[in-house]
Formats: structure tokens, sequence, C-alpha cells
């Protein structure tokens, strides 16, 4: 393994394992090759390359920051979060997120294939339910990026954010998610799915998974 590519390993377990939620900021050049003993070049090297995988971006003057640059016009999504009820969101993400995982299937990389697992992984060692949803939240999104569609991408960032902002919080009786929680079995089908190339498979595994959501939100609606 050549130093450029052991550094990149090094800054995807820093991404990967130091609790990092996406758009958090990542540590200025000058900490990081303190960190890792590197250069500034080799450094930005390493970072292109992360770059360029959707794994961070950066901005002249801000810095870097953690997962895929922003595609959002955000006053298009404050003007939709005024208008849309959690139904019709719910309604878009069926139509979406299973075209979603046929494309993955088709077009992820070995490192996406990777990052699945982790995000699976992550959710089901999770210590709390705010860290889950942040690991659930990065499984969706490696997912929309896996498509290579950078279209397809701004819907569902856009898509994201309204399910954010519109979509009531679930009712939480636990302070994490039992062991049998049905999502990691449906998120583990449709990690699966993808990499082995089965987009269908993992296309209907998807539509099962947001209706298990869909009826978990209907029943916290009913209760209040």
């Amino acid at each position: 393994m050549s130093n450029l590519d052991y550094l990149v390993s090094q800054l995807r377990d820093l991404l990967d394992n130091a609790g990092y939620r996406y758009n958090d900021k990542f540590p200025p050049e000058r900490e990081l090759c303190e960190k890792f003993n590197t250069t500034r070049n080799q450094l930005r090297q390493a970072l292109a390359r992360l770059e360029a995988e959707g794994r961070i971006w950066r901005h002249v003057g801000r810095g870097t920051f953690v997962g895929a640059r922003p595609v959002l016009n955000l006053q298009d999504v404050s003007y939709l979060r005024d208008q849309l009820k959690p139904d019709q969101v719910m309604a878009v993400r069926l139509s979406i997120e299973p075209e979603l995982c046929r494309l993955a299937a088709r077009n992820a990389t070995k490192s996406e294939h990777e990052q699945m697992r982790l995000c699976h992984y992550k959710c089901c060692e999770s210590s709390d339910w705010r860290t889950y949803e942040a690991w659930d939240n990065n499984l969706h999104h490696t997912i929309a990026r896996a498509t290579r569609n950078h279209l397809f991408l701004y819907f569902f960032e856009t898509l994201n954010s309204l399910r954010r902002s519109v979509v009531w919080a679930q009712p939480r009786t636990t302070d994490k998610p039992p062991s049998d929680y049905v999502s990691f079995f449906e998120h583990s089908a449709i990690v699966e799915g993808i990499i082995k190339g089965d987009g269908d498979a993992a296309a209907s595994v998807m539509t099962d998974h947001l209706n298990t959501v869909n009826l978990r939100l209907n029943k916290a609606k009913i209760k209040t």
C-alpha cells in the first residue's frame, strides 16, 4: 500500500469512527497534517480522492465538510416545507427511493458497498436513537450517491431535507433500537441486494422498509 493509499485509509477511518454527521466540519488541514504526520500536498491529494468518492466536500475559505456537496436550493425547501403534509413526503419517497436502489445496484463502487455495510453495522450497534438516525440517514444518502445520477441525488437531498422538517418525530419508548428492530433486517436485505447487483430485490425491500416506517408514523399520529 502506498503512503497516499494509507493516508486515505486513515482519513476514512476518522470519518467513519469519530462520530461525524452529515455536513459536520472536518478538522483543518494543518491539524490533519500534524495528526497523520504528512505534508500539506499529500493531504490535499488524499482529500481530493475522498471528495471524488463523495465522502467530503471543500469550500475555499470555509473548510472541509463531511458528506457530499449540498445541491439544494434552500429557498425551494423552505417554500415546500410549508405546503406539504407527511403523507405526501412519504408518497414521493416510495416513488424515488426504490429506484435509487436499482441504480445503486448497477453503479455502486466497492468503496460504496463497504460504506453501506458500515452504515448498517453502525445502525445495529447504536447506543441511542440519535446515533441510529444519523447512520440511517448516512445509509440512505450513500445509496443515493451510488446511483451516479446527480439529478436523482438532487431530488433525494431535497426530499431528505423535507422529510426531516415535515415528518413528525416518532415516539421512542426505549433508549436505543431494540436488537430485533425490523429496520435492521430490512437495511441488511437492501444492502446485500445492492452489493449482489440485484436491483429489483433491493427495490422491493426498500418499498417494504418505507411502508414499515410509514405504518409506525401513522400509528404515532393516531396516538397523538
